[in-house]
């Protein structure tokens, strides 16, 4: 990191115009694909595979230029202010489907029940609802029929035990990197990133078995909706997560950071350890409660 006390200004750049043409292009291929237009898969995997290339080559830029000494600690603070807005917006985008299952457990779905203000509701039009929360989360109309809810002490509790040993792990990682203990890193660096993949893997075992056994999908109801909506949204941020914690685990094989100069590991640890969180409030509220 420099010292010079003067402040990197970046020179000009393809990646911003890239990345606009990438994701506008993603964004017309998947909105074709949904409204039945067989030529939209092939569109968004254009706009995917600009999108991929653009992460890339800005990325390598940023890392190079990084290696090469040119920021100094204002840049630094920048990156790091920037981290933290970023991480704020991924909290109100959770927050956003947490407040939607509270409102529907504390007030929509016992309204329909006939308490409080729903009283009428219940009276009039739905006379024999017992408003109980999961199994009778899809409504008087029972959208979606009948289903089984997810139970919390399987799979759902054992990748609750495997976010949290990788969180340790990083931590480790984290202190190694420190005390330049660059084996200590890497070991722990590795286990992070195989304790992701495995939460990935009982993580699609477990949507297999509430299509094929709980007949529980998106179509469920609330339930259902919620379910998958926060579950999913989660198991996305895992897979990124685990994809950038492959990266700091090459950049560490191949010898970049010092104990002084590893805010992109300080980053992607500070992201790893939110979505830790995340799922903590998924096991309890989604699965357990």
């Amino acid at each position: 990191m420099s010292d010079s006390g003067s402040y990197y200004v970046p020179h000009s750049s393809k990646w911003p115009i890239i990345a606009t043409i990438a994701v506008c292009t993603a964004m017309v291929g998947g909105s074709s694909l949904l409204n039945g237009n067989s030529s939209g898969k092939y569109i968004l995997f254009v706009g995917l595979a600009l999108i991929v290339y653009m992460m890339v080559g800005w990325f390598s830029t940023v890392i190079a230029e990084s290696e090469e000494g040119l920021y100094d600690a204002q840049v630094d603070t920048s990156f790091r202010m920037g981290m933290i807005w970023f991480i704020f917006s991924e909290v109100m985008f959770f927050a956003a489907f947490f407040g939607a299952l509270f409102y529907v457990r504390t007030y929509s779905l016992p309204w329909l029940g006939g308490e409080g203000s729903g009283l009428a509701t219940n009276t009039f039009l739905w006379p024999n609802y017992e408003a109980v929360w999961p199994l009778d989360a899809n409504g008087p109309g029972r959208i979606g029929g009948e289903f089984k809810v997810m139970g919390a002490w399987g799979l759902p509790a054992l990748n609750t035990a495997i976010l949290l040993t990788s969180g340790v792990t990083l931590t480790w990682a984290h202190h190694a990197l420190k005390d330049m203990k660059r084996y200590q890193l890497i070991i722990g660096l590795g286990l992070t990133v195989a304790l992701g993949v495995i939460f990935m893997y009982f993580q699609a075992l477990e949507y297999g078995h509430a299509f094929n056994d709980l007949n529980l999908n998106l179509g469920s109801g609330i339930y259902g909706s919620t379910f998958f909506m926060l579950t999913g949204f989660h198991g996305f941020h895992v897979t990124i997560g685990t994809i950038m914690l492959m990266v700091i685990l090459a950049r560490c094989i191949y010898g970049h950071f010092n104990p002084k100069n590893h805010f992109a590991f300080e980053a992607v640890a500070w992201y790893w350890h939110f979505v830790d969180v995340v799922w903590l409030g998924l096991f309890v509220f989604v699965y357990w409660i």
